[in-house]
């Protein structure tokens, strides 16, 4: 079921029956390739409308919230990595998506990560923006910084208290955004912190085994290091990374339109690319059956 919805007035959203909940997601929509976003903790799918905004014309961009999330189902319990990824690969099934690219930042990186790695060449491309790409070690003290509390604390509060120390916070981060996030996080469950109980996943052993063009983007100041991603390109050559200057882990949200533009050339080469070969290998192809037939 869709129907008309804002951030953008003809965007449509849904909700989608995936391993007995229901997921929420908006659509930008279209006969276009097909893009799959998927936000971090304590975001929601509206939280990638500004940077939607600069790519629907080219995409059909998908925005789910993560269960938890949004207008999604919370249950009590089922937030790992798996389970994240077993719901985005219930949306694509149920909504009948062909080779979707697909998009995720900090948590949601970890995840589409994770359904690349699961689903192959039925995906035809990764981006992605400063996944929780981090040590064991990092990922127990993310884990001990008592973020379950402060999240209650913060459910205690009110929109207009959230949005003045939020702005206070993040000064050159655009109101519309900010607004978006606190309305996420009230939205989030306090059950959907348990994806940060250690471990995460390895991560270099997911990207070591994926075959489709992966774009790792880097904020100068974020969780990601050159270091790592480094690494990650000698595990696996397929993969690229590039740096976005001045700016931390919220990618999205502080440099939408330059995360955009990173987005949008990265795919339209490899679109490109990919047309080629299939048209050399069509060339190929006849050339082969000329050959045959005046042998």
């Amino acid at each position: 079921m869709a129907r008309q919805n804002t951030p953008s007035t003809h965007w449509t959203d849904g909700i989608c029956r995936a391993n007995g909940i229901n997921i929420h997601y908006l659509r930008t929509g279209g006969n276009k390739p097909t893009l799959i976003a998927l936000h971090g903790l304590a975001g929601n799918g509206a939280c990638w409308s500004p940077m939607a905004r600069a790519l629907e014309q080219h995409y059909d961009i998908i925005m789910p919230d993560a269960r938890g999330h949004g207008l999604s189902s919370a249950p009590l319990h089922g937030y790992t990595y798996q389970e994240h990824a077993n719901d985005v690969i219930e949306l694509i099934r149920t909504l009948g998506i062909k080779s979707p690219y697909l998009l995720g930042h900090s948590m949601g990186g970890m995840t589409a990560t994770v359904v690349a790695n699961r689903l192959g060449s039925a995906v035809s491309g990764l981006i992605l923006a400063d996944p929780t790409f981090i040590s064991p070690e990092w990922q127990n003290e993310v884990y001990k910084q008592a973020a379950v509390e402060q999240h209650r604390q913060m459910l205690k509060s009110t929109k207009e208290v959230l949005f003045k120390e939020a702005k206070a916070k993040h000064r050159y981060r655009a109101s519309v955004i900010i607004e978006h996030l606190i309305e996420a996080r009230l939205q989030t469950s306090v059950n959907a912190f348990d994806v940060l109980i250690p471990p995460n996943p390895e991560f270099d052993e997911l990207i070591r085994n994926i075959y489709v063009p992966t774009l790792l983007v880097l904020g100068s100041e974020g969780m990601v290091s050159p270091e790592t991603a480094r690494q990650l390109h000698a595990l696996n050559p397929d993969l690229e990374y590039k740096m976005i200057p001045d700016v931390g882990h919220g990618l999205p949200y502080d440099e939408p339109a330059r995360l955009a533009m990173t987005v949008d050339a990265f795919l339209k080469r490899k679109s490109m690319t990919h047309q080629r070969e299939k048209s050399r290998t069509s060339t190929r192809s006849s050339s082969y059956q000329i050959t045959g037939l005046s042998v």
